[in-house]
């Protein structure tokens, strides 16, 4: 693995742990009660309307903790499995999903909630860098074989 990969793998799980920290906090406004004083900007930015709508559970799990679940897997992807051959490809295949999602969530703020999350859309901006990320890594692994 090149000195550039490893440095990319080393963002890539940096990212990652950013992402479990916004999931969590995120989660901890799902299961909340009160008002979330720092997520409230007016019509346009609400995180509680957002984490307790009807869309804050996929199957009865909170969409938060499938998010730290993710990350936690990206994290594992690239620290304890980075050299191995197949990484790459499962790296960039696993955040491409957690981009669809994060999209897929996107959407029902914006059009069906009418209502932005800044923890959201903060854990959109990490998945898909960590996506363009783990992109890069997965071409310059199979452009150098």
């Amino acid at each position: 693995m090149t000195d550039l990969t490893q440095r990319l793998m080393s963002f890539v799980a940096l990212l990652a742990v950013c992402g479990i920290a916004v999931s969590s906090v995120s989660l901890q406004h799902h299961y909340a009660t009160s008002k979330t004083a720092y997520c409230e900007i007016g019509d346009t930015f609400n995180c509680d309307i957002v984490n307790r709508s009807e869309y804050s559970s996929l199957f009865g799990i909170p969409v938060a903790l499938i998010g730290m679940l993710g990350y936690a897997a990206l994290t594992g992807l690239a620290t304890v499995y980075r050299e191995r051959r197949e990484t790459p490809a499962i790296l960039f295949g696993a955040a491409a999903a957690g981009l669809a999602f994060a999209l897929y969530l996107t959407y029902i703020e914006g059009h069906v909630l009418g209502v932005w999350c800044i923890l959201c859309l903060s854990s959109l901006a990490l998945i898909a860098t960590t996506t363009v990320l783990a992109g890069a890594i997965w071409w310059k692994r199979d452009s150098s074989q």
